[in-house]
């Protein structure tokens, strides 16, 4: 797995040296059936990356510097102990632990038990909150459980695909070959809402370009089409849902929201017509890393139940970026205990503590602030597993002044900026060196085996977590060495009877089927679409193939939420969210907006994709917005060569012109090292996700430049539609 999708590799080890000789698809996986992508072939081949062979700790000097240098493991780990041992001394959270979607199951479980149940601290990540906290939120608050109602057996027969924030054309190959498999169907369609014309949306049917933020507006215009056109399906919403007449009563004219988002009414009228079809609605990170976020994946979701556009072949379907983000949603107790207990509830906190065999006072009264907010309360240590907030958080400037003051443990398999700033390097085992298992986006879970023996100096991310935990938590792990097996049955256990039931899935069940999707209760059964029934069943839930059988293929017989009422609700609250100030608006100063997305095999900060130290960073730029600002700063001539600055920060970049990105806006790939120095930090005050999309730029020349003009776009601000 190198993304979200989940598809199965077959791994050839080298017979000579180290390594991997040969990565292809796996035909017989249930996935992506000997589908594979280029970037999960080369990653896995050959990454570019700098590897983690031998542990590291900090010589410090006299003067307080000092250089990483070898250690033995049990220095490195004694070092990592015992700083965070005097730290929970003083105060649990003291410490702050960032774990990753590049976990398999097993260590994510191991880190959250051992953050949460070990050290007590609130201030934990899975990196959750950094990609689908919006959506999470979104989902818990509409159908009263985490994760997409759809799988990707509905993708096939859904007839309108709208493709809302998201650039799966890139981010997700082999999912993007079967949606565009689906819509060269003659009475398919594919729509694209993006503000700057993606990959995705060259070959779509058609691109609807918002104003950068004016998602959340574009949304409840669609949905206020629906209302005043007469195309809600009011015998589902009657049945099945609630809160529909106070959302109803909340909603804009047509007119003032499609004019808020940018676009014109003709435009809210074809993306309402999109959903007289039956509908799937992908989103992605433009939805999600907003200060609107959940609001926005919120109006979606009314859009998809308005239209009754819940059920086989329809439905919401948020689109997740690392590999095992799922994984970590489901068993790393950060926004939930393992199997999305409730992290608020009494009697499940007292569940879970009983399970671990640990004081219920010892784990934290709520999942904590975020990493943004982790961040803001200064730890004194931070250990990273598999992440390189040096780079992936906003404003990392900030960020990186902060890592300069706490005690830093790095836990990866490659050098990231983020080890520049520690004090002790744990060099763990990657996808291809790990047993365990691992969630995509659709809730199935795989087996992930080595190929090849890990090398000496190296260990796995859940041996390094259980070394670390049986020194800092005796026992809370029962040996020092954990074995995977043991650990994925813990973690299924104690699922048992929640909504995200994976008691029936265990490593002789995926040795047999390779992949099975929860919620799985038993050993028979398998998820499907998820809530509703299907006419011929035994009242099953969750589109139970094994249990209903070729009724499963059958219409829908009825709906069950896992809510209060056994509805799913309307979001009658987007009506007190801002759709459209953005956390920083541009002005005289700083003229543009800066947008952010993924470049083509471009995945975590890109350590494993780049070779060497990375030039500038590529910013793509409307030739017209280029040429206004040139002219008002009476340049000649331009070379490629400027520097992009914010409020936060400025980076070395090199200008291209591109047409696809809309005047007013400059495009930077999110996962080049420097990017995150201009990014607002800035959150959604209902999910803590960051608002990494928009904040204001301008260009500036690089220092010692001579020019008889002023900075590019210092004069005044440049109008969105010049």
């Amino acid at each position: 797995m190198r993304c979200a999708v989940g598809c199965g590799h077959v791994h050839r080890g080298a017979d000579r040296g180290y390594g991997l000789d040969t990565v292809r698809g796996d035909a017989a996986h249930p996935v992506n059936r000997g589908l594979a992508c280029g970037r999960g072939i080369r990653e896995s081949v050959d990454p570019a990356g700098e590897w983690l062979t031998r542990p590291l700790v900090r010589k410090v000097g006299p003067d307080g510097d000092g250089d990483l240098v070898r250690a033995t493991w049990s220095d490195a780990l004694d070092r990592a102990a015992d700083a965070i041992g005097e730290a929970v001394a003083v105060d649990p959270d003291e410490v702050a632990v960032l774990g990753s979607g590049q976990q398999t199951n097993e260590a994510a479980y191991a880190l959250g038990k051992l953050a949460r149940g070990g050290v007590g601290t609130r201030n934990y990540d899975a990196n959750t909150t950094l990609c689908m906290a919006s959506a999470v939120r979104a989902y818990y608050d509409a159908f009263g459980s985490d994760a997409p109602p759809p799988t990707y057996d509905d993708i096939p027969d859904a007839r309108s695909h709208v493709v809302w924030g998201a650039n799966p054309a890139v981010a997700h190959p082999v999912m993007f070959r079967w949606i565009a498999d689906s819509a060269e169907d003659p009475n398919s369609t594919l729509l694209v809402v993006d503000p700057v014309e993606s990959e995705t949306a060259e070959v779509a049917d058609l691109h609807v370009a918002p104003d950068p933020g004016g998602d959340l507006a574009l949304a409840r215009a669609v949905l206020a089409q629906l209302v005043d056109t007469g195309r809600v399906d009011e015998a589902f919403v009657e049945a099945h849902t609630e809160g529909f007449g106070d959302l109803a009563a909340s909603l804009p004219a047509v007119e003032d929201a499609a004019t808020r988002a940018g676009v014109g009414v003709e435009t809210v009228e074809a993306l309402a017509g999109a959903f007289e079809a039956p509908t799937l609605v992908y989103w992605g990170m433009g939805v999600n890393q907003s200060i609107r976020g959940t609001a926005t994946a919120r109006a979606l979701i009314d859009c998809c139940l308005a239209s009754g556009n819940l059920g086989p072949g329809s439905g919401p379907f948020s689109l997740t970026g690392q590999a095992n983000s799922m994984g970590t949603r489901v068993c790393s107790s950060k926004g939930s205990w393992p199997g999305h207990r409730d992290f608020d509830d009494p009697e499940e906190r007292r569940f879970v503590a009983d399970v671990w065999d640990v004081p219920v006072s010892r784990l934290p009264d709520d999942p904590g602030p975020g990493p943004v907010g982790v961040f803001e309360a200064r730890p004194s240590v931070l250990w990273t597993v598999a992440t390189n907030p040096a780079a992936g958080m906003p404003d990392a400037g900030r960020v990186r002044e902060i890592l300069d003051d706490a005690f830093v443990i790095a836990q990866d398999a490659f050098h990231t900026e983020t080890v520049d700033y520690a004090d002790v390097v744990l060099p763990a085992a990657t996808w291809g060196e790990s047993s365990g298992t691992a969630m995509n986006m659709e809730r199935t879970v795989s087996r992930v085996r080595p190929a090849i023996d890990t090398p000496a100096g190296v260990r796995s991310d859940l041996d390094v977590v259980a070394a670390v935990g049986s020194r800092v938590a005796p026992g809370v792990f029962p040996h020092a060495e954990l074995d995977p097996e043991a650990v994925f049955d813990e973690f299924r256990e104690l699922t048992a009877g929640t909504d995200a039931d994976c008691s029936g899935i265990d490593y002789d069940r995926l040795d047999r089927e390779l992949a099975v999707r929860w919620p799985a209760p038993d050993a028979e059964t398998s998820g499907g679409y998820r809530y509703c029934e299907r006419e011929g069943g035994d009242g099953a839930s969750d589109g139970d193939e094994s249990e209903l059988g070729e009724a499963a293929d059958g219409p829908v017989a009825g709906w069950s939420f896992p809510t209060p009422s056994g509805k799913a609700h309307f979001s009658g609250g987007v009506a007190d969210v801002d759709a459209e100030s953005l956390p920083e608006p541009t002005g005289a100063d700083y003229p543009l907006t800066l947008t952010t997305g993924r470049e083509r095999d471009g995945y975590n900060t890109g350590v494993r994709s780049r070779e060497g130290t990375p030039g500038p960073v590529r910013a793509r730029i409307n030739p017209e917005t280029f040429a206004a600002l040139a002219e008002r700063t009476r340049l000649e001539s331009a070379g490629p060569r400027t520097v992009v600055a914010s409020r936060r920060g400025s980076v070395d970049a090199v200008l291209d012109l591109d047409e696809s990105v809309p005047p007013g806006l400059l495009w930077l790939p999110i996962h080049h090292p420097t990017t995150n120095r201009l990014t607002h930090p800035a959150t959604d005050p209902l999910s803590a996700e960051p608002n990494l999309k928009q904040c204001a730029v301008r260009l500036e020349r690089p220092e010692g430049e001579e020019s008889a003009g002023r900075d590019l776009g210092e004069d005044r601000e440049v109008p969105a539609d010049d």
